[in-house]
């Protein structure tokens, strides 16, 4: 029986503010990442957007410039902002913190040229295929669920 990191783990967890992409390749999909199977970071094992944690005094959308180029090696050129999701843990008695989503559209070939330096795997998904994975980050399922269906959920008038 093998065991699952992210009910194993013990090594504290830092919570904090954050940014993901939905990369969009063309007509493909999304890039996801399989995060790694290490116990001291959030959610491994599953699929996840590209993205992380936002430094002190950095501007969200530098951080994820940042981030894209740390982990992919890609120059991020346009990105959208979509979403923002705040966690109020007060409950904990931590902070409140927030993670921002951009999208990023991308073509084929930028794909293709793209390198990955953090988590096992990279995959293009199609939204269908993605939002019927068993392990994806919940906020991040969240986030794409609002961006595949975002038809249905298009204010009236």
């Amino acid at each position: 029986m093998s065991r699952n990191p992210l009910l194993t783990g013990r090594t504290r967890l830092q919570p904090g503010d954050a940014v993901a992409a939905l990369i969009l390749v063309e007509a493909d999909g999304y890039l996801m990442q399989l995060r790694d199977p290490r116990t001291d970071i959030w959610y491994p094992g599953h699929w996840g957007l590209f993205g992380g944690g936002v430094e002190p005094g950095e501007d969200a959308r530098d951080a994820l410039a940042r981030e894209l180029k740390e982990e992919l090696e890609l120059e991020l050129e346009d990105a959208e902002f979509f979403a923002r999701f705040d966690f109020d843990l007060a409950g904990l008695r931590l902070e409140r913190y927030f993670r921002n989503y951009y999208l990023v559209p991308i073509t084929r070939a930028t794909k293709a040229r793209l390198v990955l330096h953090e988590g096992a795997e990279m995959r293009v998904f199609s939204g269908e295929e993605i939002l019927q994975e068993s392990r994806v980050t919940p906020y991040d399922s969240f986030a794409l669920f609002l961006h595949y269906a975002r038809a249905r959920l298009a204010a009236p008038g």
